[in-house]
């Protein structure tokens, strides 16, 4: 029998062409995303705050220059601009962005601090909303729809303690995606989420007994890897998932399903 030839890409070139921004990807699971997407055959901007963490990640990644470093605070407004501004002028254009920059300040409810709180809405919340409006704002003038995705948590989903502004914020980005269904869907933009559960990062890494301990509550019997994240990540931004938007997938290993406090 003659295989007929189809038109689509092989996945090692997915993103053949496409330029991606993508924040706080220093290390974990946002520079395993830059690395996937680059691989791919993506331009990758890769930001992270930590300037020499930045360009180290980059060169990681593409030695020949197409993930590019863009260090700078991911919540403000000018270094925003900046960033989507840069893309044009890199490769002309913007089609994928990933909202991924996040913190974690952990504090009892009782006394949780002002300051503490505003923070983790300002770099959580507040940079994910901008960075998707000047973004969307680019998408539209230049007519050829694109992708949107915002990095939440299952603290969004299930209550952990001393994490209540983490969760709090994280619950806010996934209605920020619903909501922007209403808004970018007539332009072509998809709007998603990924929510991941316990994963092992450079920063869970320093937790000697953290491994040991999601493995032993978590139903698939690991916690999750940067991989495992950033492959989830992929497809939503990816053409496979043209059609899904306004969507929060969690993963987790089964976690949220159960859980069991670690």
């Amino acid at each position: 029998m003659i295989m007929q030839a189809t038109s689509q890409k092989e996945p090692a070139q997915a993103f053949a062409g496409k330029t991606a921004i993508v924040t706080g990807a220093g290390q974990g699971i946002g520079f395993e995303i830059c690395r996937q997407l680059a691989s791919a055959g993506a331009t990758v901007l890769l930001n992270d705050v930590d300037g020499p963490l930045a360009e180290a990640a980059a060169q990681r990644i593409t030695p020949d220059g197409r993930c590019i470093a863009c260090p700078g605070d991911s919540s403000n407004r000018d270094f925003i601009r900046s960033i989507v501004a840069r893309a044009i002028a890199e490769t002309g254009k913007l089609d994928i962005v990933i909202a991924n920059a996040g913190i974690t300040l952990f504090g009892d409810f009782l006394d949780y601090t002002e300051e503490a709180f505003y923070r983790v809405m300002n770099v959580n919340l507040g940079g994910t909303f901008f960075l998707a409006q000047e973004a969307a704002r680019q998408l539209i003038k230049q007519g050829t729809g694109g992708s949107l995705l915002f990095t939440s948590s299952v603290t969004g989903h299930q209550a952990h303690r001393n994490l209540a502004a983490y969760g709090m914020s994280k619950a806010a980005v996934e209605m920020l995606a619903r909501h922007l269904v209403l808004e970018l869907s007539p332009h072509r933009v998809n709007v998603n989420a990924i929510a991941p559960g316990a994963t092992l990062t450079e920063r869970t890494a320093a937790d000697a007994h953290y491994e040991q301990t999601w493995s032993a509550i978590t139903p698939m019997g690991r916690p999750g890897t940067a991989a495992d994240i950033a492959r989830a990540a992929l497809f939503l931004v990816s053409d496979a998932a043209r059609h899904i938007t306004g969507q929060t997938l969690i993963i987790d290993g089964g976690w949220s399903v159960v859980s069991p406090t670690p």
